[in-house]
């Protein structure tokens, strides 16, 4: 018998088990980056999820290394992006040609990942390894985020590529704090997330596996119709507080900030061109040095 959403498991794995859906990126070999057909697959498995009677509850982690590495950017600067062909494109909007072809395909892409805040059923989210850029844009979509200590969390894209088309970093760890991560694109580890709120909480490498499980299984052990009631009071309480329009302006702001005409962005997009993804992270990140955020006022004193 098939599925009534999810159409295609290319990119995503789907399994449910003890009334928890497990919903896996699970393109490993390319640290799950977000291709189109990747984010296409997981908002028919969040459908999938919130549709079934046996789900209460859902967990979204990555396979192999790491959780999600950002937006594959072989499909926003190489123009891959479209999951099939058999049109002429000509009659049809460019990628970025233009601000408001810019938006209306940033609004396209936020209609798949942002139905994670209309959810009737909780998603809880594990990180381990990298989550960057368009990984944090998923993760602080869901309504509780589990990470590893030693989990690499950032948006280093801030630095030369754009804003978060979606950008919930504000409602989890305060102004203060998504204004120095977005400033600089610099990374925090797991720890450290969750010492400034940005994250539930952190566990070692070893232990987030079985916490994140024990988590969800708890949240499962509650009937979905009342869990769902308990996460829309919040999420309206959130979007009294603006964080649904916001995103609105995220997408909007992103495709302005791709219009950016300075010396970063101007040899990010030149490197892309002419010799690569890895040269142009490469040069793009050099002047950050180590990038990760060193706390010192909170950790507690030896």
């Amino acid at each position: 018998m098939g599925m009534k959403w999810l159409k295609s498991t290319d990119c995503v794995a789907f399994d449910v088990r003890d009334n928890v859906a497990r919903i896996t990126l699970n393109r490993p070999d390319k640290r799950n980056a977000l291709s189109a057909r990747t984010i296409q697959e997981l908002n028919q498995a969040l459908l999938e999820a919130d549709d079934r009677r046996d789900v209460n509850a859902i967990l979204l982690s990555g396979a192999g290394r790491d959780f999600c590495a950002g937006y594959d950017l072989t499909d926003s600067y190489g123009g891959a992006a479209d999951l099939s062909s058999d049109y002429d494109a000509d009659r049809y909007r460019t990628r970025a040609g233009t601000l408001d072809d810019d938006i209306w395909n940033l609004e396209r892409q936020q209609e798949l990942t942002l139905i994670m805040l209309d959810l009737h059923k909780p998603i809880v989210a594990k990180i381990q390894g990298n989550c960057l850029a368009g990984g944090t844009d998923l993760a602080f979509s869901c309504d509780i985020v589990l990470a590893a200590d030693d989990a690499r969390i950032g948006f280093p894209a801030a630095r030369a590529n754009g804003t978060p088309p979606t950008n919930l970093w504000f409602y989890h760890c305060g102004p203060q704090w998504a204004k120095r991560m977005l400033f600089t694109g610099d990374t925090i580890s797991g720890i450290d997330a969750a010492r400034i709120g940005l994250v539930l909480e952190a566990y070692p490498a070893d232990e987030i596996d079985a916490e994140a499980d024990e988590m969800v299984r708890r949240i499962a052990c509650v009937d979905a119709e009342i869990l769902a009631t308990h996460k829309r009071v919040m999420n309206m309480q959130m979007e009294l507080a603006g964080a649904r329009l916001s995103q609105r302006y995220a997408a909007e702001l992103d495709a302005r900030a791709h219009l950016s005409q300075g010396p970063r962005r101007s040899q990010f997009r030149k490197d892309m061109a002419e010799k690569g993804l890895k040269e142009a992270l490469t040069n793009r990140d050099a002047p950050f040095g180590d990038s990760r955020v060193a706390l010192r006022a909170r950790k507690p004193s030896a």
